[in-house]
């Protein structure tokens, strides 16, 4: 993948923390521009002057992706900063509580599928136009493990990431000819703060995580950035509507 980045562009969302931010990372590391978007707006602007200091382009944004003015407003930032839109990797997700389906609360189904899907909806729609103009661009689409099969007790965050493969599936059919690669990555369990923040309270459930996983133990954020770079470069150029799971073999069994 080396040189392919450079002189590029890349939005990416979520990118406050966790694998946005590793992600960002190594965008940046391989030469890109990168548009460095979250809800959380300190984070990105910290993020965002640490890599101005190492010598990257970088710009911070502001974006709640259930807004749809935020979406649009973000794509055109990311535009207007550097020219062009080369590859985005939405990513911006949340997790919900830990809970049986007849215990859940509507508000929080409401949130999961408003953030984790249609949040993908509305970024894929403004990137695409984006997209088309120029005849190129890649997107990657994050999911999850759960998006590929059940996981108890996490009904709205697991039908949401179902979706996720789905969206990404019937728009990389629309846009193949058009010169814009679209394709999923649905990482396993990784070591994030959303994570963390998510078992908290219940030790018990994330050790049965981990007891699932054939390499005994959680992803890295480094690690699920590099296949996203990997569906980003030409090396995939014949990547179109996949999804790439990198889960330590959970979703094998």
């Amino acid at each position: 993948m080396v040189n392919d980045f450079k002189n590029k562009v890349a939005l990416v969302t979520g990118a406050g923390s966790g694998i946005g931010l590793a992600t960002a990372k190594a965008f940046a590391k391989e030469g890109a521009s990168v548009a460095l978007a979250d809800y959380n707006e300190s984070a990105v602007k910290e993020a965002t002057k640490e890599f101005k200091e190492a010598g990257c382009e970088a710009i911070a944004i502001r974006c709640d992706v259930t807004n749809e003015t935020d979406v649009a407003n973000m794509v055109a930032q990311t535009v207007a900063a550097f020219g062009r839109l080369d590859y985005a990797y939405n990513n911006a997700g949340m997790h919900v509580p830990v809970v049986e389906t007849a215990d859940a609360l509507s508000e929080d189904f409401d949130k999961a599928i408003a953030v984790n899907l249609k949040g993908i909806w509305l970024c894929m729609k403004y990137e695409l136009q984006q997209m088309r103009k120029q005849g190129s661009g890649a997107i990657v689409n994050c999911s999850s493990q759960s998006g590929l099969v059940g996981t108890a007790n996490l009904g709205a965050y697991t039908a949401a990431k179902h979706g996720v493969v789905g969206l990404t599936k019937a728009s990389a059919l629309e846009y193949a000819s058009k010169g814009i690669r679209i394709n999923c990555i649905c990482p396993g369990t990784t070591e994030t703060p959303m994570v963390s923040n998510a078992v908290a309270d219940r030790p018990e459930h994330m050790a049965a995580i981990i007891s699932a996983i054939p390499l005994a133990r959680m992803g890295k954020a480094a690690e699920i950035a590099s296949a996203v770079l990997w569906l980003c470069s030409e090396g995939a150029g014949f990547m179109v509507g996949q999804v790439v799971t990198p889960d330590g073999g959970y979703t094998v069994k």
